[in-house]
């Protein structure tokens, strides 16, 4: 492949890659769980990766040896596709797998409980220092196995590796604390926002224990305990004012209408980090 097109090819697979994380949770988050994103993410990876180890080891799938780098012959159409297919795969499993692993071992303890929450710290600091490992050996001994072994092995490794990945999470599927779907994170900023302008004429109480809260209603949203109220962004407040009638013990609020303290402050949480992401843009 020429160095425009392979460029191009990089650049979309990168910008596939970074954009499917965002598809991932939202189906996390609203559907089928962490732990179902997280085993169908992992095994459409693998499918990626079993595509492109074999368009490696089939001449079929790839143009021939060109040792001397001129008037090489290019890919066919069959064997682009192929190519095509496979970061598509893996960009598509990724974006099961990055935005999910991290919160879903999280679900895994209670910080209620001292002791979990110890183990916690302590697996995150094994968790990066694992990934930081994994990057080293990718960086340097499958490189190594690519450019002195072969390509077929270079890929042939992480396939591998993956493939065990898949059964190990699925072996022990029955000992994982599995959380129900929370419901669209963008639903719930947005019926904030609605909720907020719907109560813009009304005036939020000096004291923020008269403002909604439901501990029920959020525990799906709120493992380790709901937000307290801040002073920032008061607007946003109004979301959450008790107005006759909106809550009873009986029947869920119209989350359209009222929001609880703690999906208020959550949009506050973003609007302040809107800042920091926006200076990653540039």
């Amino acid at each position: 492949m020429p160095l425009v097109p392979a460029s191009n090819t990089i650049t979309n697979f990168s910008g596939t890659a970074s954009l499917t994380p965002l598809i991932g949770a939202l189906m996390a988050d609203s559907f089928v769980g962490r732990f179902w994103t997280i085993t169908v993410g992992s095994i459409i990876y693998e499918l990626g990766l079993i595509s492109i180890t074999l368009s490696t080891i089939l001449p079929s799938l790839r143009p021939p040896p060109c040792p001397t780098q001129q008037n090489c012959q290019e890919a066919s159409s069959l064997q682009l596709s192929v190519l095509y297919i496979s970061l598509l795969l893996t960009s598509l499993g990724s974006g099961g797998i990055r935005p999910c692993v991290v919160t879903f071992a999280a679900d895994q303890f209670d910080m209620k409980k001292s002791t979990l929450a110890s183990q916690k710290w302590n697996f995150f600091n094994w968790y990066y220092f694992c990934m930081g490992i994994a990057t080293l050996t990718a960086s340097t001994v499958v490189v190594y196995i690519q450019d002195d072994v072969g390509w077929s092995w270079g890929f042939g490794i992480p396939a591998i590796a993956m493939a065990l990945s898949i059964l190990a999470l699925v072996f022990g599927s029955v000992l994982y604390v599995k959380l129900k779907p929370g419901g669209s994170p963008f639903t719930r900023l947005a019926q904030v926002i609605v909720s907020a302008f719907k109560k813009r004429k009304q005036l939020v109480p000096e004291d923020s224990k008269l403002l909604y809260q439901n501990r029920e209603l959020d525990a799906a949203i709120s493992v380790d305990g709901t937000l307290l109220h801040t002073h920032q962004y008061k607007w946003l407040d109004k979301a959450a004012i008790i107005r006759e009638g909106e809550a009873t013990n009986s029947n869920p609020p119209n989350l359209w209408r009222l929001a609880t303290v703690h999906r208020v402050e959550e949009l506050k949480a973003i609007i302040r980090m809107l800042p920091i992401w926006s200076a990653g843009i540039l």
